[in-house]
């Protein structure tokens, strides 16, 4: 061979083809490096979104049952408020018919008593003591009586701070711990 080409027609030294070509596959490689980087920053992204857009979707997820069960409780609360009077009607009842006796008023007397059990086991509570201070978040004083001072002479420190429930006139009502209907109730002292 003469002159200064080669097999693969480059320069008589083939130096500056084997140059640019690596050049070129630098080149490459630094595109390539920029491409996968741009793709690894892309993909966390992507992940930290998917990530937060879960989070997002398990806090709804939880909200919702709790706004459910919220609802699902009121609703509750509202059967159990318009039973009230019926659990009133059998109170008045059961005031009569306890020195009666007769089969009737035992049967009545059951089912009164069979209903109250379903509605405690649902969350109803009673609020009809006597004896204990008043309690205005749970009972309404409609009749106060001057306190007597024979017993409060007898009580001594042990007394009560206020005044005491003597007389419960109609039961009041919690349920699952909110008060739904304060007990009416006469108070001494």
């Amino acid at each position: 061979m003469t002159g200064g080409s080669s097999e693969h027609g480059d320069t008589s030294d083939g130096a500056p083809v084997v140059g640019a070509a690596q050049e070129a596959e630098e080149a490459v490689e630094r595109d390539l490096d920029a491409v996968l980087d741009t793709a690894r920053r892309e993909r966390d992204e992507y992940l930290d979104m998917l990530r937060r857009v879960q989070a997002d979707f398990e806090n709804y997820k939880k909200r919702m049952v709790r706004q459910q069960t919220d609802l699902l409780e009121r609703a509750a609360e509202g059967l159990v408020g318009k039973l009230l009077p019926v659990l009133d009607a059998f109170d008045l009842a059961r005031a009569h018919l306890e020195a009666e006796g007769s089969p009737e008023g035992k049967a009545l007397l059951q089912a009164a008593g069979l209903l109250s059990d379903t509605l405690a086991k649902e969350g109803l509570e009673r609020v009809d003591e006597r004896g204990v201070e008043f309690d205005p978040t749970s009972q309404e004083a409609v009749e106060h009586l001057p306190a007597d001072a024979d017993a409060a002479a007898a009580a001594g420190d042990g007394a009560p701070g206020g005044p005491v429930v003597v007389d419960v006139l109609r039961a009041g009502y919690r349920y699952k711990g909110r008060v739904i209907r304060p007990a009416m109730v006469r108070v001494q002292g």
